[in-house]
């Protein structure tokens, strides 16, 4: 394959779908890693593979997990005495959404 590079309309094109704001300097930045990574995939795209077993996922097969047990729990008044503001029977939370 031939050597794949991007070009900065496609980086622009990129971070638009993203709703990225990029400046003048990150773009040619982001042109440039981004055409050093295709550059490597291509190195490796050269390695010979062919005695190399398909891996289909690194990692455990299972978690090991703890056996569920029920206890019991943490009275309210006393998590809700720890809180540093509490709402009627709750915990009070700043507001993140206009309502």
């Amino acid at each position: 394959m031939a050597d794949q590079t991007i070009t900065r309309e496609q980086v622009v094109h990129v971070a638009r779908l993203a709703r990225l704001a990029l400046d003048d300097d990150e773009l040619d930045r982001m042109t440039n890693e981004l055409g050093d990574i295709l550059r490597y995939v291509e190195l490796l795209r050269e390695l010979d593979t062919t005695h190399v077993e398909p891996t289909a996922q690194v990692g455990l097969a299972a978690l090991p997990l703890r056996e569920d047990v029920p206890c019991q729990g943490v009275d309210a008044a006393v998590a809700l005495s720890q809180a540093p503001s509490t709402d009627h029977d709750g915990f009070a939370v700043p507001a993140f959404l206009d309502e």
